[in-house]
């Protein structure tokens, strides 16, 4: 009888001698008759998983690891997809620069190796282990964040919250509502730690994932069990107070963490029903991001003057303009607070107001009760304003009164949503705006984008051919001086390679000619054009500065200025 053949691990095995030929053959069988993985069947025959790791090591020539002596607290399970890691077979180990480490229990699937390098954008190097060890480890990494509740750093003692005392609902178990509390101000001081903007808790069929928005990309953080999502949002519900018996709706909530007698932190809590439960988010509000002075932005000292210049105007406006997260509300605090003096009245209308700043009369609106950003503008301006700062300019009445405003002797930051900054003006015009209020009131327009700023300690000279830098906007006088490019690497210092942000600006005044190319309807592009003839530079070419400068790489700057 000619025996079918025989690959893969189950050719170490017969290959060391650990079963026979004929057994390996039944084996293919039994697996493919009862629809089991290869691998299950292999352990429920008695063939212990020493003996497989040792096959696997001796056959496939990779090192043979022990597993006992890793700590599953500091296993880097959020670089491998979920789906991946559920699976049992395949650990992550350590991550090193580029490179992963990971145990698996079948070093010869190539396929599986394949998609953690494809998945990842990592070199893999394969360690064959016990394969029942690596499942049992796993599961213990997986429950992780929840086994050292109980040792968190005694710091973790002074957090206290202006929510405490509601009333909650109550388990059977007193340990598991101590477990939950523990957990909610972990995540959340973990997620001020490590600089997040946000924290997304999303409850699925068979697990409960919770991510950190870092440096504008959202990153996977151990999770705890499913069986305790259900009160984690509870919890979060009673301290954002929030009604925890509705969960068919959407709700808003706000919750204050004091991190210490001069420092607190808010966030801006929403809560979504999905299929499986409430979806989460927290967005993190901090007000010391909005004292970082001009001079941390990012802004070149050309774009940084005229940002200046128009702050000192008496009258006019000054909008700032970028998608959603590009942080055009710490550009316009940042101007505030410059602006924030005793001989000053500052007025804002927001939704909602972010950072709260002494000084500076915040006002919150709410068009359930007739509070829009129009009716805010026309009270500011019954209240003697030198100031006035509106959240964004959604509709025509809006933008009429704070055009309005700035015509008559006040200074009126704003925002809204455009590409660049050329693309204001006409969306103005757009909107209803006669031509000639929008040449006479706009001072100054200011087009942003947040890119993430290289790791110091572990960024390397990125070697790129000059046909591709010219292709990619650098001029043939960069090209030729050998500018250097650099690349994210990765370290325990930084995530991926990166560490914060910087903004890309472009600064674009409203000149004479503007005005008068806005007053016989131009177009966008003949905007654009007049701006790089005074010298205005695009986004694009903002940010190939940063790159000259080492401050951010080629990629990172594809990825936020390219169409």
């Amino acid at each position: 009888m000619t025996l079918p053949p025989i690959t893969g691990l189950l050719e170490a095995l017969v290959k060391t001698q650990v079963i026979e030929p004929q057994r390996a053959a039944d084996l293919v069988e039994r697996a493919r008759k009862e629809q089991e993985p290869l691998l299950q069947v292999l352990m429920s025959s008695g063939i212990s998983g020493a003996s497989i790791a040792r096959a696997a090591s001796r056959r496939f020539g990779v090192p043979l690891l022990e597993l006992e002596s890793f700590d599953t607290t500091d296993l880097p399970l959020s670089i491998i997809p979920p789906k991946l890691i559920e699976s049992g077979t395949v650990l992550p180990l350590r991550k090193r620069g580029r490179r992963l480490t990971v145990a698996l229990a079948d070093p010869s699937d190539q396929g599986l190796i394949e998609n953690l390098r494809f998945s990842t954008n990592f070199a893999i190097d394969v360690v064959a282990a016990d394969p029942g060890k690596i499942s049992r480890l796993v599961e213990e990494a997986r429950n992780s964040s929840m086994a050292g509740l109980d040792n968190l750093d005694e710091d973790l003692n002074n957090v206290q919250f202006d929510n405490e005392g509601i009333a909650e609902e109550k388990s059977d178990d007193p340990l598991q509502d101590d477990i939950v509390v523990k957990f909610v101000t972990k995540t959340l001081t973990d997620a001020i730690r490590r600089k997040a903007s946000d924290i997304h808790l999303e409850p699925y069929e068979k697990t409960f994932r919770i991510r950190y928005r870092i440096d504008g990309m959202l990153t996977e953080v151990p999770h705890p069990p499913k069986t305790l999502s259900d009160r984690i949002i509870a919890r979060i519900k009673v301290m954002s107070r929030m009604d925890i018996s509705e969960r068919r709706i959407p709700q808003d909530g706000r919750i204050k963490l004091k991190m210490s007698q001069t420092r607190s932190i808010d966030f801006r809590v929403n809560t979504c029903p999905t299929l499986f439960g409430e979806k989460v988010v927290m967005r993190i509000l901090d007000p010391t991001s909005a004292q970082l002075g001009i001079d941390m932005l990012g802004y070149e000292p050309d774009q940084k003057e005229l940002y200046l210049k128009a702050l000192n105007r008496p009258y006019g406006m000054i909008l700032v303009t970028g998608p959603t997260g590009s942080g055009k509300t710490v550009s316009l605090y940042t101007g505030l607070n410059i602006l924030n003096t005793l001989d000053r009245n500052i007025s804002t209308a927001e939704d909602p107001a972010e950072i709260v700043v002494p000084g500076i009369n915040q006002v919150n609106v709410n068009t359930k009760v007739g509070l829009t950003f129009a009716s805010a503008l026309r009270s500011f301006l019954r209240q003697d304003p030198d100031v006035i700062m509106v959240g964004e300019i959604r509709d025509l009445e809006t933008a009429e009164i704070a055009i309005k405003a700035a015509q008559t002797g006040h200074l009126v930051l704003s925002t809204l949503h455009t590409n660049d900054a050329p693309q204001t003006l006409t969306r103005l015009v757009n909107m209803g705006v006669p031509a000639y209020n929008i040449a006479s009131s706009v001072n100054l327009i200011i087009a942003q984008r947040l890119a993430r700023r290289l790791c110091n300690n572990c960024k390397k000279v990125d070697h790129v051919p000059d046909e591709e830098l010219l292709r990619e906007g650098f001029t043939p006088v960069d090209v030729q001086s050998g500018i250097k490019i650099f690349k994210a690497v990765g370290c325990d210092q930084c995530t991926g390679g990166y560490k914060g942000r910087v903004g890309l600006y472009q600064v674009m005044p409203v000149s004479e000619e503007m005005g008068r190319i806005i007053m016989r309807g131009g177009n966008a592009i003949e905007l654009a054009d007049q701006a790089s003839k005074e010298g205005v530079s695009d986004l694009r070419q903002s940010g190939i500065r940063k790159v000259k400068a080492g401050m951010i790489s080629l990629e990172e700057l594809n990825r936020v200025t390219k169409d």
